[in-house]
């Protein structure tokens, strides 16, 4: 059965074809960046080994997103989708960071000084 519209006329669908040449080299960088995260773990890099994990990690997120899920293909709204899940994990890695970062921060409150809150529970008591 073909398609037709409203008013009888053939409708063509047309859906972008990937040629294979594109998965392929899409297939190659991921391998490079596979192989790039397994190098930089035998690297000692102090502080910044996470954050050059986590740059590699996001350049093949993005490869497969844009190239395997076609997201490079699609209209705006699928964009607009993944844009707003990047800025709500964008969020929650800030959130985490907060945390993360704060935990040294010790507050020692003194304890309870009788002398200044006696008073108080016996006014409201007797």
């Amino acid at each position: 059965m073909a398609d037709h519209d409203a008013h009888g006329e053939h409708v063509q669908h047309t859906e972008h074809v990937v040629p294979i040449s594109t998965y392929v080299g899409v297939f190659l960088v991921l391998l490079v960046g596979t192989a790039l995260t397994t190098g930089v773990a035998y690297i000692d890099l102090g502080r910044w080994n996470t954050v050059v994990a986590l740059i590699i990690a996001v350049t093949k997120m993005l490869f497969v997103v844009l190239f395997f899920m076609h997201v490079k293909y699609n209209p705006g709204l699928t964009r607009i989708v993944i844009v707003g899940a990047f800025f709500w994990l964008g969020i929650m890695i800030c959130f985490s960071m907060a945390d993360e970062l704060t935990r040294s921060w010790e507050y020692n409150p003194l304890p309870w000084n009788s002398s200044i809150i006696l008073p108080y529970i016996q006014h409201f008591l007797f």
